[in-house]
């Protein structure tokens, strides 16, 4: 018999040179020695223990004004500009378009035109104002989308509205010309805020009956502009030059322009206020030439507000968001730093909704309820409009309340 060969020693065990394993080495050492499974083992945080990060805040969500200086009513005017978005919208847009209707397939792909969101069936926006909107299948068998007989009667009502306040616009037109820096504004930037100054929709043709006041120049590259052909000086005199005139302590303390002074001068509320008015007064005209100024002096600052503020008193709800006023920038001699310029000034100013979409008010032309103080024929059709679109039926005796 042959003699079984002795077992075979192990070899000698050599020292751990990492005597705290990592984790890695942990998990295999484990595999290597344990007969049981391992899976059981957690080997991350569950994500209920995890430790929540709080989202920074963009500019598009974040609010200008904070507690305690938020003011509610008008935080609710521009809450409600967005809600009526695409009444507004759909409303200019269809009353261009031929015998104003527009077929549903077409329609569904202007959700920027018409201002519904991006992804959604239009069908969902017109639900919403039964009263002012409707669809109906042609003889073509296609869906198509227009207004209601009552909502053609509302229309042809705002349009003699529109017609009986053409004088008070083209002054209006008149004043944005004489304020700009060389007298013209391209038609395009006009044809763009037109709502905001209740300006019809035909403007552009309605000019033609008014040369005395305009005319149109074609610039290098084919550019339409409207030009001032007469200077009015009774024109020429601002809101704030007009209520001077009333109440000169109002007009005082509409501004703020702090006098610079390195340390305290421990002076009280009312010498500080008198000495702060040193920098406020005199008032720098918005129908004076802002070009001309060095970019970065108090003189040019106070124009900028100036301009603002005369701006603002020309619109119909003494008020405009960023885009309305960005688009007259270069026309208004404007800074990048409008935001922060009009932000310290509170006394005057409101800025609403966020960093990125704000819109900016004039806080005297509205009472403590959030009402305009002087209403424009326009603003109070608006107002009505409202009232119908947010009614799924036509109430009894709606109609006669209206006329």
């Amino acid at each position: 018999r042959v003699p079984k060969p002795p077992p075979a020693t192990p070899p000698p065990l050599l020292p751990n040179p990492n005597p705290y394993p990592n984790r890695l080495q942990l998990s295999l050492l484990l595999l290597q020695t344990s007969p049981f499974s391992t899976s059981f083992l957690i080997t991350k945080t569950p994500k209920k223990f995890k430790k929540k990060r709080k989202k920074d805040e963009s500019p598009r969500t974040k609010l200008v004004q904070t507690q305690p200086n938020l003011i509610p009513h008008f935080e609710h005017i521009v809450e409600r500009d967005a809600h009526f978005r695409f009444l507004t919208k759909s409303r200019d847009f269809l009353s261009k378009q031929p015998h104003r209707v527009l077929r549903l397939d077409d329609a569904g792909k202007l959700h920027r035109e018409l201002g519904f969101p991006r992804g959604r069936k239009i069908a969902r926006s017109l639900q919403r104002h039964p009263i002012l909107f409707q669809t109906y299948r042609h003889v073509d068998n296609k869906m198509w989308i227009g207004f209601t007989e009552f909502m053609e009667d509302l229309l042809e009502q705002e349009r003699v509205i529109v017609d009986s306040m053409e004088s008070d616009r083209v002054n209006k037109v008149r004043k944005l010309l004489m304020m700009s820096a060389n007298k013209r504004i391209p038609l395009s930037k006009i044809y763009h805020c037109r709502s905001l100054f209740g300006i019809p929709e035909d403007f552009r043709d309605r000019v033609s009956k008014y040369p005395n006041y305009f005319r149109t120049v074609v610039e290098e590259g084919g550019k339409r502009m409207l030009e001032l052909v007469n200077w009015d000086p009774l024109l020429a005199v601002s809101t704030l030059e007009r209520e001077f005139m009333v109440d000169e302590e109002k007009v005082k303390r509409a501004f703020r322009f702090p006098v610079k002074h390195g340390k305290d001068l421990g002076l009280e509320k009312e010498d500080e206020r008198k000495l702060n008015l040193l920098n406020s007064l005199p008032l720098v005209s918005p129908y004076s030439d802002g070009s001309r100024l060095d970019l970065w002096t108090l003189e040019a600052e106070k124009y900028r507000v100036g301009v603002l503020h005369e701006f603002l008193s020309l619109t119909l709800e003494k008020r405009a968001s960023i885009h309305h006023v960005v688009e007259f920038k270069e026309e208004f001699s404007l800074t990048k730093h409008t935001y922060q310029m009009l932000f310290k000034q509170p006394r005057t100013f409101y800025l609403a909704g966020t960093e990125m979409n704000w819109v900016v008010f004039l806080k005297d032309a509205y009472d403590q309820n959030g009402v305009l103080i002087e209403k424009d024929p326009q603003v109070v059709f608006n107002e009505k409009l409202y009232k119908y679109a947010e009614m799924k039926e036509m109430e009894r005796g709606c109609v006669d309340q209206w006329k």
